[in-house]
């Protein structure tokens, strides 16, 4: 079976939809982006756990890249806990900043090798096909990651653009977010602030 299954695996969307619908009044404006308290997907309630910005540094200069989300059933302020459960957590990006192809692949390349540590192990070739087809990102875009213990599926806008049917492959890729070497890790400390 395929790493990644481009608009496959009806099963898996089945019983999670990628639908998400605000249930509550805004919770925060971070950056000009609404970020709401609650979440609805799959018929599940998702409470905000936290939020923050990815930037990219060159000298004294931070461009934004992106704001992130985390949403999970019952909030945490314990990454290994996160990671372990076997809950549906969502990881919302919206981008400010127009992303290549080629710096996506990287950033993801990276993520993947510095936080998929032992016993994790990701076959070469899911990887390689895997960074194949991730997109660049347009500023608006807004990314979403809906991980569920099946998998991950993958939307961009709304729509559903893939599957990640290894679970293993989708824990290492919420791992690149809360994982023990993050690309930023103040990222990580936001999104790990544990909202009541």
């Amino acid at each position: 079976m395929h790493i990644w299954s481009w608009h496959g695996l009806v099963a898996l969307v089945a019983v999670a939809a990628v639908v998400f619908v605000c249930l509550a009044a805004q919770a925060a404006e971070f950056d000009g982006v609404q970020i709401p308290d609650t979440m609805q997907v799959g018929g599940k309630t998702l409470q905000l756990n936290g939020f923050g910005r990815r930037d990219y540094a060159i000298l004294v200069l931070k461009i934004p890249i992106y704001v992130a989300s985390l949403y999970l059933e019952h909030p945490s302020s314990n990454p290994e806990q996160i990671m372990r459960s076997p809950e549906t957590k969502l990881l919302i990006v919206r981008f400010e900043h127009n992303v290549s192809a080629e710096r996506a692949r990287k950033s993801w390349s990276d993520g993947l090798q510095n936080n998929c540590v032992s016993p994790c192990h990701l076959d070469p070739a899911d990887v390689q096909q895997f960074l194949a087809e991730v997109p660049a990102m347009q500023a608006g875009d807004v990314f979403t990651l809906l991980f569920t213990r099946q998998g991950a599926t993958v939307a961009l806008g709304g729509r559903q653009i893939g599957v990640i049917p290894k679970p293993q492959f989708a824990d290492a890729m919420l791992a690149t977010f809360l994982g023990p070497r993050p690309a930023l890790p103040r990222l990580k400390e936001d999104l790990l602030r544990g909202h009541p």
